[in-house]
């Protein structure tokens, strides 16, 4: 197959690179030009405890990129989605399609721009850090998921799936991609709780004292999800099932300490939002993933004043009126 990897960062080089050593034909688009330019010099170089290998391909800028292409993977920030399909649309074959590969719903806004029938859902929750050009870690493996955005079983859908079997040998096609895509704004809304301070993912998911905080965050996420007729599916210890409003305290903790030891096993110790935060000091995706939950919250009738008060205190962090530190988890539990 051939490929338009758009965004060869963490998400996109690791998938990209995978794709290209299995034999398809790879061009990637990225915004950076030290970026492009060290892919096109070296190649691309995957490194982490997983594999350690480098592929050649070309790379390019947004503004040098000539033809169009069939198969492409949007791969930039839940943000930058609306800049990308502007610069991307050209390129894109009459017969293409854009694989959402992002956090988010980010389906909803590409199929308003170029149509559900050129549109397809992913989910992916593999670790990966884009280090610096030319390299990225691929820290740690984990659910890679397609779905048409109907639930149809495609014959594009199909091969698709077939190639990116070369990345991860478990990635599976669903008929409820809503259902993964909804779970991981649940898990999501915690872990942008536990990039409120400077500790790990497993570390903040361990810790007793804040459990009731991320229990009630991914209960607001799946009620707003309920009320729209989302059914939440599962990944990589995480059941959102374990934090409806009335499962018990018990199965909630379960789920909790499976996620905790899923994320202990991973190279990648810290999110991409803690990322964003402490070292690369930009903005994160906490508008395009949690503002769309307490939008529709408000549309339907469910409150949501911890996710809320997650997404005020991000922007007070982005902003430099805030630093992460664990009074920041007590605001959220005071308002439990």
């Amino acid at each position: 197959m051939h490929f338009l990897i758009w965004g060869a960062g963490a998400i996109g080089g690791t998938i990209g690179a995978y794709l290209a050593r299995a034999g398809h034909a790879v061009v990637f688009v990225d915004r950076d030009t030290a970026h492009v330019d060290a892919i096109n010099r070296s190649g691309l170089a995957i490194t982490g405890p997983i594999a350690e290998f480098t592929v050649s391909a070309q790379a390019f800028t947004p503004d040098t990129l000539d033809g169009q292409y069939s198969t492409v993977l949007l791969c930039v920030k839940a943000q930058d989605t609306g800049s990308a399909m502007r610069g991307l649309v050209p390129h894109l074959a009459p017969d293409g399609y854009v694989v959402s590969v992002q956090n988010g719903l980010n389906e909803l806004q590409i199929a308003d721009i170029v149509g559900e029938e050129h549109t397809v859902g992913a989910f992916v929750n593999f670790g990966a850090d884009y280090l610096e050009p030319g390299r990225v870690l691929y820290g740690g493996r984990g659910a890679v998921v397609l779905g048409e955005l109907s639930g149809a079983t495609t014959p594009r859908i199909t091969s698709l799936h077939e190639a990116l079997l070369a990345f991860e040998p478990h990635a599976i096609v669903t008929d409820n991609i809503w259902g993964y895509l909804w779970a991981k704004l649940a898990y999501g809304a915690q872990l942008f709780a536990t990039a409120l301070t400077n500790e790990s993912i497993a570390d903040c998911l361990a810790d007793p004292a804040y459990h009731d905080v991320y229990i009630g965050l991914a209960q607001e996420v799946l009620r707003v999800a309920a009320v729209k007729g989302i059914h939440p599916l599962p990944f990589n210890g995480f059941d959102p099932l374990a934090f409806l409003p009335d499962t018990p305290r018990a199965i909630s903790l379960q789920s909790l300490n499976e996620m905790m030891a899923f994320n202990r096993k991973s190279a990648k110790s810290h999110s991409g939002i803690w990322r964003d935060l402490a070292v690369r000091k930009r903005r994160t995706e906490v508008d395009a993933l949690l503002g769309p939950v307490v939008h529709f919250g408000e549309e339907v009738g469910v409150p949501t004043p911890l996710t809320a008060c997650v997404v005020d205190q991000i922007h007070a962090i982005e902003d430099g009126r805030l630093p992460q530190q664990q009074a920041n988890l007590d605001e959220l539990k005071a308002l439990l």
